[in-house]
């Protein structure tokens, strides 16, 4: 899949309990630490950090059987550890061509840095953004931030 700015080197993710593990070849695109309301329920924190990855780079090694699914918002299919409760990856659609991989769930470094802060007008009020790191109210443009396999409108 082409999607451009990708990086292909091969990370290791787990869950909590480690019952469930992927590998990831390629990440693709920008990522962003997402403030909306969703995303803080579902992480359990003040922000989600979420990586792109293509389907066919997006490999489950154990613990299929132990995935389970909610429908958070029409469309979007959280996933996560039915042990533990570790959230894992997002698929937005009918037919995803990309995952949204759960940073916090990699096993392996990664040094790529945010490209921004999304929904930052429903941020925690007991938050402080102290970042130089741009930041935008709602989305922001795919011309600024290219976020794939997310809801973000075209415009």
């Amino acid at each position: 899949m082409s999607l451009g700015l990708g990086v292909n080197t091969m990370h290791k993710a787990s869950c909590l309990c480690g019952k469930i593990s992927l590998e990831i070849n390629e990440i693709v695109g920008d990522y962003v630490y997402c403030h909306c309301k969703s995303c803080r329920k579902s992480s359990g924190s003040a922000f989600a950090a979420n990586v792109s990855v293509p389907m066919e780079s997006f490999r489950i090694i154990t613990g299929e059987s132990l995935i389970s699914t909610y429908e958070s918002s029409p469309g979007k299919i959280r996933h996560f550890c039915s042990n533990c409760s570790s959230p894992l990856y997002t698929k937005v659609g009918p037919s995803p061509k990309v995952v949204r991989l759960r940073l916090g769930s990699l096993d392996t470094d990664f040094d790529k840095q945010p490209a921004a802060h999304i929904f930052v007008a429903d941020k925690a009020c007991w938050e402080s953004i102290e970042s130089s790191v741009p930041q935008f109210e709602e989305w922001p443009s795919k011309d600024s931030v290219r976020i794939y396999g997310s809801h973000q409108p075209d415009a």
